[in-house]
């Protein structure tokens, strides 16, 4: 198990600082040392990237934002080269060349909220439909990133993912 894990995150981004909050409570409780490394501009990528190896990282959690998106293809190539495996709400992290995501179905989450639209358009009141929460999930696994960081991805993890890029 890694014990010192970094979080990309956007300080820009009002939900972060909640989501970092949680990470870092979590950390305490499994004796994991938190690194948390703030990123605004792609200009600023590369340079968090070196400070977490320089820190020792073994892992990167990439908190999902427009920016890391926007990224994805820069976030994974200075994590494979840093050798840094990462770890992403965000399923395009994975595919760009990420080690792996875990997210709600976005597609999923789409058609429900298309649901809801039409039932406002036909006259409901918004305040009352009820509030729902995501029910599907996604696991995605980049084995192609997993050899390149020398990382064997257990054979039952695998049996669990939803997507397995080769």
């Amino acid at each position: 198990m890694a014990k010192r894990i970094a979080v990309l995150w956007n300080p820009d981004t009002p939900s972060h600082t909640l989501s970092l909050k949680a990470v870092e409570e979590a950390g305490r409780k499994l004796r994991v040392q938190v690194q948390a490394v703030g990123v605004r501009t792609a200009a600023e990528l590369e340079g968090a990237f070196a400070a977490m190896a320089r820190a020792r990282a073994q892992a990167v959690h990439v908190l999902g934002a427009a920016i890391f998106l926007a990224e994805r293809q820069r976030v994974a190539e200075s994590a494979i080269k840093h050798r840094l495996p990462t770890m992403s709400n965000l399923k395009d992290v994975a595919e760009a060349g990420g080690l792996m995501s875990y997210s709600p179905n976005w597609d999923d989450l789409s058609r429900r909220g298309a649901i809801y639209v039409d039932k406002i358009l036909k006259g409901a009141k918004p305040a009352d439909l009820p509030v729902e929460q995501a029910t599907t999930f996604e696991l995605v696994i980049n084995l192609k990133t997993a050899k390149a960081l020398g990382l064997t991805i257990p054979q039952s993890l695998l049996q669990r993912a939803d997507q397995v890029i080769q």
